[in-house]
């Protein structure tokens, strides 16, 4: 019996070691009827050379386009290999067609891409390679790390990119480079767990932002931001996003990630003001009162008199140092507030997650 045991274990360990993950893209399209047949050939081709590493299918996520998406879309299914679609009715922004997309796919393994592949198909293997090796629940390809790079994007883009996430990387205190980007790899059991609500842009910063009171492990990779593509069919492609919505999904979302921080920031500033003020007023009150003669020459009458004095030379030192000082304290007051809203956030949406596991038996 012993004899036979081994044999087995080692068949047992070798049917293991050759299962392959099952990895869902998923391609969120709305209005790209341009550029979708390219797209989706070049990423095809591109897995089926990965046919013995992973078992893989492709989810395009329809989302209420009003060109000819969803058709083409439906057309390439019978031309192409593991492809399927889901359309939204109604256009659902990005927020909206990925939370759908997460719903609906089925691989272990979730990775996203824009359909212009601005971030190409070879990332699909380094997301999930980086994903199953260091045991992460969600993998980001970033273009702003060490050994990341981008190319042919425009100046004034690429700087609104950079500074947004250089601001949410300060203010959340995670130490990673690009937290819009949607090159990214999930674990699905983990993903499962979030329980997402934003239907925009936002929804980047808050899968890492819940994902982060969940304890999950978030890590990065070198990736290569490439808009030649992009900017060869943008005059056909009506799917760009708006600067402004940029920089105010951005700035808001970076509130989400510690809004305390910013309440705190513009307190100490008025307080260090106010205090300045302050102490250039009783400076000028200390020079001044040994010159003061009044009746009885009592200390509060002095003192009194000495600061009569100085307000009636400097009004505005009085006015401003007593505003600052208090609204001073009104900002810190809000950022003690909402610190502890924060942190009851954060230990509901850790129970409710835990119930919401529970309930669905992951």
């Amino acid at each position: 019996m012993e004899k036979l045991a081994k044999p087995l274990d080692k068949m047992h360990e070798s049917n293991k070691s050759t299962t392959r993950p099952t990895v869902t893209i998923l391609l969120p399209a709305y209005n790209e009827a341009a550029i979708i047949a390219d797209s989706l050939t070049i990423l095809c081709n591109h897995m089926s050379n990965l046919n013995e590493k992973y078992d893989w299918d492709i989810l395009i996520v329809n989302d209420g386009s009003k060109d000819e998406t969803g058709r083409l879309a439906e057309e390439l299914t019978q031309s192409l290999p593991n492809i399927s679609v889901y359309h939204n009715k109604v256009n659902m922004n990005l927020g909206g067609a990925l939370r759908n997309g997460f719903k609906q796919a089925t691989g272990e393994y979730i990775v996203v891409l824009d359909i212009d592949l601005s971030f190409g198909p070879d990332h699909v293997e380094s997301l999930v390679d980086a994903a199953i090796d260091q045991d992460a629940d969600i993998v980001i390809a970033s273009p702003y790390m060490k050994g990341g790079k981008t190319t042919n994007i425009p100046f004034h883009r690429l700087l609104l990119s950079k500074v947004l996430n250089k601001i949410m990387r300060y203010t959340s205190g995670i130490n990673i480079h690009s937290f819009t980007g949607m090159a990214r790899a999930y674990r699905k059991e983990f993903l499962d767990t979030l329980n997402l609500k934003t239907s925009t842009y936002s929804i980047n910063p808050e899968i890492i932002q819940k994902a982060r009171i969940l304890r999950g492990r978030i890590i990065e990779v070198p990736g290569h931001l490439d808009w030649t593509l992009q900017l060869k069919y943008g005059e056909n492609r009506t799917s760009s996003v708006s600067i402004f919505k940029g920089i105010l999904n951005g700035l808001m979302s970076s509130f989400i990630f510690r809004p305390y921080g910013f309440f705190m920031m513009i307190g100490l500033l008025l307080l260090v003001s106010s205090l300045y003020m302050i102490v250039w007023i009783f400076y000028h009150i200390y020079v001044i009162y040994p010159e003061i003669q009044v009746s009885g020459n009592f200390i509060d009458d002095m003192f009194s008199e000495a600061v009569a004095v100085v307000y009636t030379q400097r009004p505005h030192a009085f006015l401003i140092g007593g505003f600052t000082f208090v609204a001073a304290i009104q900002f810190l007051g809000l950022g003690f507030i909402s610190l502890q809203k924060k942190r009851y956030f954060d230990e509901l949406f850790h129970l409710n997650s835990s119930i919401l596991k529970e309930t669905k038996g992951l």
